[in-house]
């Protein structure tokens, strides 16, 4: 196994394979003299924006209307339904920090583009056990991470009072929905980002796996603020990071309850329905 990172050639198929997802976007979206001319930073920054913008409303509006309308008042009451107006200033605030959330993994292709990472084009460069171990450590890396940056956002009271409680005044039942997941404060939303960014340098990691990760991302901001318990253990469902919304000290975890439970800031559902206080 022999990987070129220093070498040109090399690092020509991550520029490829950026400009590739950018002729897919930006060309079936916009006219080509909108974006043609653009430097490659801007076009992979424009596409990421773009990308992300629709799969925000596309999650977000898919999932509310299966939850709200097709059936409603079976996954939820009636008065724990948001309003439109709560999901509207939802949008209204992860919209105005778009721009910025897209710029860090915009940021982090120019720098794998360029050989400043771990990042590895192909899985037959390490084969598919290594591949599943690195991805595996990558994951786990991420939920430590995410764990750890959330935790300090509440436990730092000038990151919590000017950041992080920008999301937390979603706070109920009734006032969370799918276009919570990314109402945050730009500042704190790429802080949380930040394990993904950081694990590029440490952990050798597939680039189009990276890229996927980051799909599935902004799919799972999206379910984990709709308000219903999936009771899939380990999985760090919306039932427990809605209790995260009302106790502000429990379930600080991404996507499983492992840091939360090896920590002690684990707060089960069926604990919060039996009124019992940990």
């Amino acid at each position: 196994m022999a990987m070129a990172t220093g070498s040109s050639e090399y690092l020509r198929q991550f520029v490829e394979e950026t400009s590739m997802y950018n002729s897919i976007v930006l060309a079936n979206l916009l006219p080509a003299t909108w974006w043609a001319p653009l430097p490659h930073f801007l076009q992979t920054w424009l596409r990421n924006y773009i990308a992300g913008t629709i799969l925000y409303f596309l999650s977000g509006f898919l999932w509310s209307f299966y939850i709200y309308h097709l059936y409603r008042n079976v996954y939820l009451p009636k008065d724990a339904i948001p309003s439109n107006k709560a999901m509207l200033m939802q949008i209204y605030v992860a919209m105005k920090a778009m721009p910025w959330y897209t710029l860090l993994p915009t940021v982090c292709e120019h720098l794998i583009e360029n050989g400043w990472t771990k990042c590895y084009s192909g899985i037959s460069e390490f084969g598919w056990s290594l591949y599943l171990v690195y991805l595996a450590i990558y994951l786990i890396f991420v939920e430590f991470g995410i764990y750890w940056m959330h935790r300090e956002l509440h436990d730092i009271k000038p990151l919590y009072k000017y950041l992080h409680a920008t999301h937390h005044i979603y706070n109920k039942q009734n006032t969370l929905s799918p276009f919570a997941g990314l109402a945050f404060h730009p500042v704190d939303g790429i802080l949380q980002a930040l394990p993904h960014a950081l694990a590029l340098f440490i952990i050798p990691t597939h680039f189009r796996t990276h890229i996927a990760l980051l799909f599935l991302e902004g799919v799972w901001t999206a379910n984990i603020h709709d308000c219903i318990h999936g009771k899939l253990w380990p999985v760090m469902g919306a039932g427990y990071h809605t209790i995260h919304h009302t106790t502000y000290r429990h379930n600080y975890g991404h996507y499983t309850i492992w840091m939360d439970w090896m920590l002690g800031t684990l707060r089960e559902p069926e604990e919060e329905k039996s009124g019992k206080v940990n």
